[in-house]
C-alpha cells in the first residue's frame, strides 16, 4: 500500500455505502429499533431508512437525520471538522520573507 492511502481509498463507493448502511442497522437493532420506529424517529420514510441500510444511496439529509436519530452526531464531526488553523496563514508563515521592495509601475 502507498503512503498515504488507506482500505477506504480503496474501496469502491458501492462498498463505502453497504458499510455505512450495515454499521447504521446495527445501531439501530442495539437500540431496539424496528425500522419504522428509526424512521418515526427521524422523521424519514420507512423507504428512505431502508434504502440507507441496503446501501442504495442516500442524501445527506437522511445520513444526518438517522444519525442524530441513533444519537450519534460525533460521526457528523468527522465529516466536517471545525477548522481551528487557517490554511492561508500556515502557507504565509512558510514562504520566506521578501528581499525587495516592488513598486507599481
Amino acid at each position: 500500500m502507498a503512503i498515504g492511502t488507506s482500505i477506504l481509498a480503496d474501496a469502491s463507493t458501492a462498498d463505502l455505502e453497504a458499510g455505512v448502511g450495515q454499521q447504521l442497522r446495527a445501531l439501530r437493532i442495539a437500540a431496539g429499533l424496528d425500522q419504522a420506529g428509526l424512521a418515526s424517529l427521524a422523521g424519514l420514510s420507512l423507504g428512505a431508512v431502508k434504502n440507507l441500510e441496503q446501501g442504495n444511496g442516500s442524501s445527506l439529509r437522511t445520513v444526518v437525520r438517522v444519525a442524530r436519530a441513533l444519537g450519534r452526531e460525533d460521526w457528523l464531526t468527522g465529516l466536517a471538522p471545525r477548522v481551528t488553523v487557517s490554511p492561508i496563514d500556515v502557507l504565509r508563515s512558510r514562504r520566506e520573507p521578501r528581499k525587495r521592495v516592488y513598486r507599481a509601475r
